[in-house]
């Protein structure tokens, strides 16, 4: 039977400090005394966490009870056990199992057996909504359904399934259980409502939606419908409904299954066995029963235990307390907006822990309850300062409305306000519903309604003040916000707030057993067993079936818990709370009349709906009032903080693909952009193969790494911050950034145009400055109410399996500044290698990392009087740490090197300090470790060295050498640049050049650097800086394709093989093709259809390619490219018409991006396996790790371990034939695809083809259809058919027999390809490159925009004019004069054709062996 679970009151976090606390005191009598010598070790040993006492049944033990001594004395160990007798059913699980490898070995990896998911072919077909405002999408009726069933409208939620019943979308087994859930809920309602004569109605639906539609019914069912008949009827009525429903079970043995669904409870089943003898139920029912006391009396036991104990034992923890000196407060940057003040309320918090207390030193679980408050407390925490400044106003006598001084006062007003309005919203949700006839707004209601019940009024009203605001403050108030901007925010952190209060919130039960609001539960075990179900159909099937089981359907579980709210409903959602905020929010205004010059008081509107131009096009726009916008400065948001704080408990493991991480805070494993489903459909599915495992774990292993902020750089820190200059990176309070004086109005206009352009990049400057003071504000308060814990970041991955901490403002990926407030909580002795580390360490961070270990050794040695004097004097002293490339880095580094060498034994000192190994230019490591480059890996220190290689130092003299060649041979444009080329000048384009730049990104990156090294180069020269620039870029180029020739060929064919998949029809899509030329009638398939001509096939091209390009990592993770052509949909508001992108599986994919994307993305996912497997390694081995991508961090005196296990994780990948696996695994991923390319239509093979295609009418769908079948019966197994396919004729046989000896070439449409360093100015398009000083792991993945190199496709060094004629011309001069535009000869003319899917040779790889690798001391270094 169903139970009443115990319900927990929450306890104030004081009440829960102390209560534990003073538990733990009295089982362990040392805890105390240690809490009162805060400077003591603590105990090496801990105590175990006690587990819940749970009551045994006794009836088990029947015939083994036996005496402890004998059952010592017998004791024998596992493996001498026999089990003669036992089922091998039992015997199986405790039979010592094989041993496993170690969990950061790499798996091997069947090509064959890699994930695939079907594509999609065609988007769900979708119907209007009908006249009850139930909608016609399937994802929306899903979604209103569930909401429907949360908030008690079961007349909205039957109406969901009546639709669905004739629909034929859903499977009979999803639709039942949709009617389980609705039988469940309304069971409950007639329970909870006695006088509710419901017997006839659950009775006429399940004969009518559940009998006659011949839904097959399971165990479920039956129960919910004998539960109905026993609380409904009596007599013989009664009697006759039991039989009638018992005799629908199909067979005697589902009589325990239909009691294992806990509905009905002991006193049910004896009614059962009594009006019913035939059926004996009491044999089911004692060990429910029982189980139920012991759930009951638990939860009693420990309720009455925690409030004993609370009443008795809360002064003891204060006793105990430690004196601890204040904290001073953070200077508070001037912000007018409220979330500094945000979050200086969710930290509130912090507040009831003592000072000194670490809350680390509590037992688990009350550190558990700790946490899941924090996450749950930031709406509350927001309405209850509110509250409580609105309070102190009225005390004062003063009008909260008019008397406010900042817009945080007056939010309580805009709260009660809005609260109201959307009561009043739900009353008209009501009414809309009950209407017979709806209008447009009534139609709209009964989609949004159910969604807005969900919550409370006051928490909507809360959620959406707060991520409006937020929303206007991070795109900028002076210029407004785009509506479908602030729509999806608002809709955004409503839906998360709703899903964390339903995932979170207590489920009462009903006296009669039954479980109010339990259909969410059923829904989660329905989804569970069904998934767990098909996937067991699938392996059982797949040895007697053509479908292998690596192949998923594209199938979302309708039964899935979390469903996302479909794009429709989340807009209609933030519409309708966002005109509830515009119609109730107002400000105060007051201004100067302009007769009387007296102050005239006005309440306006806070916000105001219009529209403004953006390219051309009418977009709606949210414009904040003049005197909000002088309230409003742009600041990081303030809201919903308390899911991105740092955890102060170890983070849940990874288990599924929305499990892990926080307790109760949502946060996906995967980060996934505007909505994809691909990306989440392959990980599930590798999850639930286990192909994840390894990512998980390392996932677990970062996570679990335990931080403490570095309390003598904080207190630095921190006074710095006070003082209000600009210290090291930290902004001034008040920058003194001048302003340009405006010229004379009779100068030139040409001077007043760049006078504007200056004074507007002083304020962006300044805005900038301001910008960033206000993040690291929010950092600084995090840190200060954090000082004494210890905490943890969560960590989730991108598509490409790159790891990121989830906690947004504080975390170790942070600027200098922040890295260098955190410490490791967990302490190791140095040692002899570990206090070496250090003092390298020190001279890394200072930015002397060129020179050998011996010498940045020495060089900290040579400076240990300015390490102390920036120890104990950081900012009334010399300052030598500032000038550091790290300065707070290098602070911390001081401070732990002198503490360790005062110290009576420096190797014994226990440091926390996290010591850095980077790697050189970690992307280019694993170009040359694949190309196997000699030259290249020497560069990137994969082979030994005296000193660290410097690649762009060794690019910048190629570059030298060639200039050097050109001076030598006359060319006059290189006399520029004699001299010129320095590392800083080429360091930016080498770093990004293997991410993915273009060369027109890349010569705007060297035009940069020349600019700022050399500003008057342009004018000494005469040459445009465009011209200067391209040839400085060709060298860099040129240089890098030498200097790396493997992975140059390599990259050149990645973006071979991505064109080709990007260009290719899968067989499920050709066979789609071929039902529909099948389906046509007789008479239409005699008639030429014009639409599938040939001379239409580059037209339809677009539309038919939809294969995103998918490969496999080395720890088997799926990486799936994101990258489509996404529709857009019209969706109708309650405030105006918004065009939303929707994006979906079966949009075409975006070419251009996808093959841009496909190298740099191939090379994040290798260094992210990199990372991963030495974080699996490092934990195996008892290190602390932590990672920001290719730079890892572990104690000083670990470093030499942890270099050891980096190397050995790199060869082991490296070990493998890379390139040759993936070259495998596309050709066994898209086997079967065809694609298509040019050829010349002047050549012999093009003239065959086209009296081929005259003499038998083919189309291109038809072609394609035909070339299918030849590769189909030339793959058969039969003679017979394979025969049959040689003697097939098509456009590619021909092409296959004659370019062999035509010496044929083929074009791939809009193919990318292109290798390191290449120049190719083609359709480019720049990715936006780092700053100069960033490292490869700041390089972001590939991105893209629209405005860029549309007047850049041409290189005007393609045919070089003379030095003579560039001299005194720029870039304008050139284009009126026409020599920009030079005439290109016409392409010549080509035919299209569909070949087989096959890929090129995998480039010869060199003679690098990786395993040198093992000798190279500066490969992370």
């Amino acid at each position: 039977m169903l139970v009443r679970s115990g319900v927990r009151q929450s306890l104030p976090l004081r009440h829960l400090l102390s209560s534990s606390s003073l538990r733990s005191a009295k089982q362990c009598p040392s805890l105390s005394i240690q809490r009162a010598a805060p400077d003591s070790h603590r105990s090496l040993s801990t105590k175990q966490e006690l587990r819940p006492w749970k009551r045994k049944d006794f009836r088990a033990l029947a015939g083994f009870e036996r005496h402890l001594a004998t059952a010592l004395d017998d004791c024998r160990p596992a493996d001498d056990i026999t089990f003669e007798g036992l089922p091998n059913s039992i015997t199986s699980a405790y039979r010592p199992r094989p041993s496993q490898p170690p969990i950061y070995e790499l798996r091997s990896i069947d090509v064959t057996d890699t994930l695939r998911v079907r594509p999609q072919l065609a988007s769900t077909p979708r119907s209007r909504i009908n006249c009850h405002g139930i909608p016609g999408d399937v994802e929306e009726m899903l979604s209103v359904f569930d909401a429907c069933i949360q908030v008690g409208k079961l007349e909205r939620a039957s109406l969901v399934l009546k639709r669905f019943g004739p629909m034929n979308i859903l499977a009979p087994e999803v639709l039942m259980e949709l009617h389980n859930c609705y039988l469940h809920e309304r069971l409950a309602q007639i329970q909870d409502e006695p006088g509710l004569d419901g017997a006839d109605d659950i009775h006429k639906w399940f004969e009518l939606q559940i009998r006659h539609p011949r839904l097959p019914h399971t165990a479920d069912t039956i129960a919910y419908m004998l539960k109905a008949s026993l609380i409904t009827s009596r007599g013989s009525r009664l009697v006759r409904l039991l039989e009638r429903y018992m005799g629908m079970l199909p067979q005697m043995s589902a009589l325990e299954s239909l009691f294992m669904v806990d509905v009905l409870n002991a006193k049910d089943l004896a009614t059962i066995s009594e009006l019913c003898p035939a059926y004996n139920m009491l044999d089911y029912s004692v060990d429910a029963d029982e189980g139920a006391l012991d759930s009951l009396a638990t939860n009693e036991l420990d309720e009455s235990t925690r409030q004993v104990e609370h009443n008795t034992e809360q002064d003891a923890l204060h006793s105990t307390r430690p004196t601890v000196e204040a904290v001073p407060d953070v200077l508070s940057t001037p912000q007018k907006g409220m979330g500094l003040k945000m979050l200086k309320s969710t930290l509130s918090l912090f507040s009831d822990i003592p000072p000194g207390l670490d809350v680390g030193t509590l037992p688990y679980e009350q550190r558990r309850e700790i946490q899941a408050r924090l996450e749950k407390d930031c709406v509350d925490a927001a309405l209850a300062r509110w509250r409580e400044e609105n309070q102190a106003l009225l005390t004062m006598g003063l009008n909260t409305s008019l008397s406010s001084p900042s817009l945080s006062a007056r939010l309580f007003d805009w709260h009660r306000d809005l609260e109201a309005r959307i009561v009043e919203e739900l009353t008209k949700i009501e009414a809309s519903e009950a209407a017979v006839l709806k209008g447009k707004e009534d139609l709209d209601r009964c989609i949004y309604g159910p969604f807005l019940r969900q919550s409370s009024p006051s928490r909507l009203a809360a959620v959406t003040i707060l991520s409006s605001l937020s929303a206007i403050a991070m795109n900028g108030a002076d210029k407004g916000v785009l509506l479908t901007t602030i729509v999806g925010q608002v809709a955004k952190i409503t839906e998360q707030d709703i899903r964390s209060q339903l995932e979170s919130a207590s489920q009462p039960r009903n006296k009669k057993g039954v479980q109010k609001g339990g259909a969410r539960r059923l829904m989660r075990n329905a989804s569970s067993q069904r998934l767990a179900a098909s996937n067991a159909a699938a392996a059982q099937s797949s040895t007697a079936s053509d479908s292998p089981s690596n192949v998923f359907e594209d199938k979302e579980d309708p039964l899935r818990a979390n469903r996302p709210w479909p794009i429709n409903i989340r807009t209609q959602v933030g519409a309708a709370l966002l005109s509830a905020l515009i119609d109730t929010a107002k400000v105060c205004v007051v201004r100067e009349h302009p007769e009387t010059k007296a102050l005239v008081t006005q309440m306006q509107p806070a916000f105001t709906h219009t529209t403004s131009l953006k390219k051309g096009r009418k977009v709606g726009t949210i414009m904040p009032n003049r005197t909000l916008v002088d309230l409003m400065k742009r600041e990081p948001r303030g809201d919903m903080l308390a899911s991105q704080l740092p955890m102060l408990v170890e983070p849940e493991p990874w288990t599924k693909f929305d499990k892990g991480g926080f307790i109760s805070a949502f946060a996906p494993l995967l980060r996934v952009k505007n909505g994809e489903r691909e990306q989440r459909i392959y990980t599930d599915a590798a999850v639930a193969r286990g192909d994840m495992d390894q990512m998980l774990k390392g996932l677990d292993v970062l996570g679990k790494t335990a931080w403490k902020i570095n309390t003598p750089v904080f207190d630095v820190m921190l006074a710095a911050w006070n003082t209000g200059e600009a210290i090291a990176n930290l902004p001034a309070l008040d920058p003194d950034i001048p302003i340009p004086q405006e010229p004379n109005s009779t100068d030139d206009p040409w001077k007043k145009r760049l006078w504007i352009r200056d004074v507007k990049a002083a304020e962006n400057e300044k805005s900038g400055l301001h910008s960033v003071r206000c993040f690291m504000n929010f950092q600084l308060e995090i840190s200060r109410a954090m000082r004494d814990q210890t905490f943890y970041f969560p960590h989730n991955v991108d598509f490409r399996g790159r790891a990121y901490p989830i906690p947004t403002y504080l975390n170790h990926m942070g600027a200098d500044h922040v890295r260098g407030l955190l410490r490791f909580a967990k302490g190791r002795t140095l040692g002899e290698t570990g206090l070496r580390w250090l003092k390298i360490h020190l001279s890394n961070v200072y930015g002397f990392d060129k020179a050998s270990f011996k010498e940045r050794e020495k060089f900290a040695m040579d400076n240990l009087d300015n390490i102390y004097d920036s120890a104990d004097n950081p900012l009334t002293g010399k300052k030598w740490w500032l000038q550091a490339e790290d300065p707070w880095q290098c602070l911390a580094t001081c401070y732990e090197l002198k503490a360790a060498l005062q110290s009576p034994e420096p190797t014994e000192y226990v440091s926390h300090l996290p010591v850095h190994q980077d790697g050189t230019c970690n992307g280019l490591q694993h170009y040359a470790a694949l190309g196997g480059d000699t030259w290249g890996a020497q560069q990137v220190n994969l082979l030994p060295g005296d000193k660290p290689a410097d690649v762009y130092s060794a690019v910048a003299q190629l570059v030298r050498d060639s200039i050097d060649k050109d001076i030598a041979s006359g060319v006059n444009i290189a006399q520029l640049f004699e001299g010129k080329i320095t590392r800083k000048v080429v360091k930016q384009t080498v770093m990004t050049n293997v991410y993915g730049v273009t060369f027109v990104g890349a010569r705007a990156q060297v035009a940069k650097q020349l600019d700022d090294l050399y500003p008057n180069l342009v004018k000494e020269s005469g040459l445009d800086i465009k011209i200067l620039s391209t040839y400085v870029t060709k060298k860099v180029f040129s240089a890098l394709s030498t200097m790396f020739r493997g992975a140059h060929d390599i990259q050149t064919w990645l973006g071979e093989i991505g064109s080709r998949v990007c260009r290719a029809v899968a067989p499920e899509q050709i066979a789609k093709i071929a039902a529909d030329l099948e389906q046509k009638p007789e008479k239409g398939r005699k008639q030429k259809d014009k639409s599938l001509s040939h001379k239409t096939l580059s037209a339809a091209l677009p539309d038919l390619f939809h294969s995103t390009l998918v490969w496999t990592t080395p720890l088997r993770m799926p990486v799936v490219q994101p990258y489509r052509k996404s529709a857009t949909r019209s969706i109708t508001t309650c405030l105006q018409e918004l065009v939303m992108t929707i994006p979906d599986r079966a949009d075409p994919v975006n070419a251009r991006k996808q093959l841009q994307a496909f190298p740099p993305n191939f090379i994040h996912s290798l260094d992210a396996s990199h990372m991963i497997l030495s974080a699996l390694e490092c934990d195996e081995r008892g290190l602390t790790f932590a990672a920001v991508h290719d730079s890892f961090w572990t104690h000083a005196a670990d470093v030499d371990t942890m270099n050891g296990v980096i190397r050995d994780s790199f060869i082991r990948i490296h070990s493998d034939d890379v390139i040759g696996r993936l070259a495998a695994e596309f050709q066994a991923r898209f086997k079967g695809s065809v694609y298509t390319v040019k050829i010349a239509k002047k050549s012999a093979t093009a003239k065959k083809i086209i009296q081929l295609r005259k003499a038998q009418g083919l189309s291109w769908a038809s072609e394609l259809v035909m070339e299918k079948k030849r590769q189909d019966l030339l793959s058969s197994s039969d003679p017979k058919h394979v025969k049959a396919g040689k003697v097939m004729v098509t456009p590619a046989s021909i092409f296959e027999e004659m370019s062999a000896q035509e010496n044929l070439s083929i074009e791939i449409n809009e193919s990318l390809a292109a290798g390191l360093g290449d120049v190719s100015l083609k359709g480019e398009q720049s990715v936006e490159a780092p700053d100069e000083d960033a490292t490869s792991d700041e390089v972001s993945e590939v991105g893209e925009t629209e405005s860029e190199m549309a007047a850049d496709d041409e290189d005007p060094l393609v045919k070089p004019l003379t030095f003579e004629e560039y001299a005194g011309t720029n870039h304008f001069a050139m284009h009126v004069a026409g020599r920009m535009h030079r005439p290109r000869p016409a392409a010549p003319a080509q035919i299209q054709l569909w070949l087989p899917l096959t890929f090129p040779q995998v480039p010869e790889k060199g003679d690098f062996n990786v395993q040198q690798l093992k000798d190279s001391k500066y490969f992370f270094s």
